[in-house]
């Protein structure tokens, strides 16, 4: 398939690991072919395809239940961050799921709102405003904890 390259390369970058990306590129190659019936052409293929990669993407990301252990000579992250970190996680799981979505796959993992809003089929401005609501949002609220 002409679009396995750019399915894995998605992969990849949201997984981080190189064989759970193969396996989640494959699997999402595999519901293309079961839910083509499923596309309306109401948008470009290409973005309804990289909404069933993300979508395959946070399922893999659901199921891993064990930590790896850290390699040698790295240490883990002090206490303070791992609260952060959970805190943050937890304040992204109260938010509204597209807010969450575009503010993670803008911030965490980089995309413009450009590539964004290709991949919701939402409008640019509705992407920049659901970070910027997101953002606020979160800032209040991981302060509000903090305090």
């Amino acid at each position: 398939m002409r679009h396995q390259p750019a399915v894995e390369k998605l992969a990849r970058r949201i997984l981080r690991d190189p064989e759970e990306a193969r396996d989640a590129a494959q699997d999402s190659l595999a519901k293309v072919c079961a839910r083509i019936g499923q596309f309306r052409g109401e948008s470009q293929f290409a973005t309804w395809l990289h909404r069933l990669v993300v979508n395959t993407c946070r399922d893999a990301l659901a199921r891993r239940k064990t930590w790896e252990p850290l390699p040698d000579g790295v240490q883990a992250a002090p206490a303070g961050e791992v609260d952060d970190r959970e805190a943050l996680r937890a304040c992204l799981l109260e938010l509204p799921e597209a807010q969450a979505r575009v503010v993670v796959l803008k911030d965490a993992l980089g995309y413009s709102f450009q590539e964004i809003a290709a991949a919701s089929g939402m409008p640019v401005g509705t992407a920049k405003c659901y970070a910027h609501r997101a953002r606020n949002t979160l800032r209040a609220k991981l302060e509000e904890d903090a305090a």
